[in-house]
């Protein structure tokens, strides 16, 4: 079975990080996905999705992001339930998350440009963090050398 969900949007308020009994961190937050079409005014809506991401990552998240930061979540949709205050049962269906990226820096952020910056992404299976890039770059852009590379150089 396949159970898997990449969404690209922004936080409608800080995330929360709180830590369970046995010592875990865990963090929720709503992701605010803009949906593909507008409505007869032109508009356009937005879907706003729960997330939950666990362990190191949950702490990365809070720590890099904040109210109204675009990221990228990869994870899998959870369904659960429990009995609520007044004694019925209360369905919740969220997204798990495993990795997440962060799509702008905070200095973008704060002066509101989406220019596609490099972005930083966390691995929450692994701990892991590595440079993201919307485009890709030229490592030998500005050193004056040319690279001169033959088919016979290439293994494939």
């Amino acid at each position: 079975m396949i159970n898997r969900v990449v969404l690209t949007g922004r936080l409608t308020r800080d995330p929360e990080l709180k830590t369970t009994q046995s010592g875990l961190s865990v963090s929720t937050f709503t992701l605010a996905v803009n949906r593909q079409y507008t409505n007869s005014q032109g508009e356009r809506g937005a879907d706003f999705i729960s997330c939950v991401i666990w362990r190191k990552a949950a702490e990365n998240f809070c720590n890099f992001t904040s109210k109204g930061s675009l990221v990228g979540i990869d994870g899998r949709i959870q369904t659960r339930s429990y009995d609520g205050q007044n004694g019925q049962k209360v369905y919740v269906t969220e997204v798990v998350v495993d990795n997440f990226s962060l799509l702008e820096s905070k200095k973008d952020r704060q002066n509101n440009a989406n220019t596609g910056n490099n972005g930083t992404s966390y691995n929450s299976s692994n701990n892991s963090t590595s440079n993201n890039s919307n485009a890709p770059q030229d490592p030998f852009s500005g050193s004056g050398d040319t690279i001169d590379i033959s088919d016979d150089d290439l293994p494939f």
